[in-house]
């Protein structure tokens, strides 16, 4: 690898592990030449999928393209990069697990549309509107109302007692 402060290629793996998700390895490495510090990130690759655009053209499906598009969208918003590291990558495996080579961005968009209204309701209504392509204010306040009108998300612990009567 080379090194983001000096260029030189020569480094050393000073620690290596496993992804939560077992997915990738996290590898922290040390130049040789200027002592600098950095962390990359090993992962199979998926050469076989391929992406069908809208307008037809095809080109390789890359997980880099896809996780910054999810951290565009959630710019300036609480939402950590190893969160949407986790989504892309379930998304990547999703989308490997369905077993098609050249796969349409109309399976694509909602997949992340999907994960991104569980992470930011905020980022979610950006990355539709660039999927969606919305015209018009309009279509923004839809897609908002069609989020508030969605039963709440349970996930948070339930009151364990009942309050008491006054």
């Amino acid at each position: 690898m080379r090194c983001l402060k000096c260029n030189n290629l020569d480094d050393k793996v000073i620690d290596s592990r496993m992804s939560k998700d077992g997915i990738s390895i996290r590898r922290r490495r040390e130049c040789l030449a200027c002592g600098h510090r950095f962390t990359t990130y090993e992962q199979l690759e998926h050469n076989e999928l391929r992406v069908v655009k809208r307008d037809g053209v095809r080109e390789p499906f890359k997980r880099e393209k896809l996780l910054d598009g999810m951290i565009r969208a959630c710019e300036k918003r609480p939402v950590s990069i190893e969160t949407l590291e986790t989504a892309t990558d379930e998304i990547t495996h999703d989308l490997a697990a369905e077993g098609l080579k050249e796969i349409p961005t109309r399976l694509i968009g909602p997949k992340v549309m999907d994960k991104l209204q569980g992470i930011d309701p905020v980022a979610f209504v950006r990355y539709a509107s660039v999927y969606r392509q919305f015209q018009d204010v309009g279509e923004f306040i839809e897609e908002i109302e069609s989020l508030e009108r969605q039963p709440p998300d349970l996930g948070v612990q339930p009151e364990l007692f009942e309050p008491r009567p006054r």
